[in-house]
């Protein structure tokens, strides 16, 4: 199946039953002027119809990543997003770079990197509901960023390559992390380079954590490598740079359960009698935040 044919089947996915009553709720939203500041909480205000964009953002959960500010509705996501970004903010410039966040969810990081001004910002997520909660907010920001409802796995026949590809999070998602790291290699352009974060473990050995069911209660986590054996795999994948940017433990200021995600979180993760563990008794979450070069000449 081509890349066109691929988009029109998966835009299907918008009729589906639980999915087809939020994207009418969007349709309806009013037209209007609206301002918008980019900042840690993206903050949307203007001529706005409190009650139905409340009604319509509480439709739309869970929100995993932001927060939002809409009017009087503070969407207080479960992730604070911004600890991440400004994380690694110091580490990349995206000025008229074509950028891709793999994974984007709902987009709150590509919402963020539009102060940057780069030239192309393209989202990859397989998943209707995050999409739908982008264009709730892209309803009011009205960016250019385009929203592919595609994975990792579909970089090396898109119809663009990269400057620079971000993805954070999805790696211990797949089940064969070096065809995913080679999928990235092949989404670049020459000299292009990924951002990329993942869980590990410690250790100075070149291994991997294989988890037997869950890791946090998390079901497709198939990986958790030492940073060490993460290189390798960058390295087996064709990169030619591996240079670790940031390390940090994840705790509940975070990620923790809020009024917008109506399940668990973190905090039920864990080992209530000791934080360092997983509930399965595994090291507790540490993510690496790693720039991988194409070409470092």
């Amino acid at each position: 199946m081509n890349l066109e044919e691929l988009r029109k089947q998966r835009q299907t996915w918008m009729g589906w039953k639980n999915i087809a009553p939020l994207r009418s709720a969007i349709e309806k939203l009013a037209q209007g002027y609206y301002s918008v500041a980019l900042g840690d909480t993206i903050k949307i205000s203007g001529d706005l119809d409190e009650e139905y964009i409340y009604e319509t953002a509480k439709m739309l959960m869970p929100w995993r990543k932001g927060p939002f500010q809409i009017g009087n509705t503070f969407i207080e996501s479960e992730w604070k997003s911004y600890i991440k970004y400004n994380l690694l903010r110091p580490h990349f410039d995206l000025k008229d770079k074509r950028v891709a966040d793999i994974g984007c969810n709902n987009g709150y990081y590509m919402f963020r990197m539009q102060e940057d001004e780069p030239k192309l910002l393209v989202g990859f997520d397989p998943s209707p509901l995050y999409k739908t909660q982008f264009d709730f907010i892209n309803h009011f920001v009205k960016s250019d960023i385009v929203y592919e409802l595609l994975g990792v796995e579909h970089l090396p026949i898109y119809d663009e390559k990269f400057d620079i590809i971000f993805c954070l999070g999805v790696l211990y998602h797949r089940s064969d992390p070096v065809a995913m790291l080679k999928a990235l290699y092949r989404g670049l352009d020459k000299k292009g380079e990924v951002i990329l974060d993942t869980f590990y473990i410690e250790g100075d050995e070149e291994m991997a954590l294989c988890p037997e069911t869950t890791y946090s209660k998390i079901p497709n986590i198939y990986f958790v490598p030492t940073v060490k054996a993460l290189k390798n795999w960058c390295l087996r994948a064709g990169f030619d740079d591996f240079e670790v940017l940031e390390q940090s433990v994840t705790d509940t200021n975070e990620q923790r359960k809020t009024k917008w995600i109506a399940g668990e979180s973190l905090e039920n993760f864990l080992d209530p009698n000791d934080s360092s563990k997983t509930i399965e008794g595994y090291p507790a979450p540490k993510r690496v935040y790693v720039r991988l070069k194409k070409d470092k000449r």
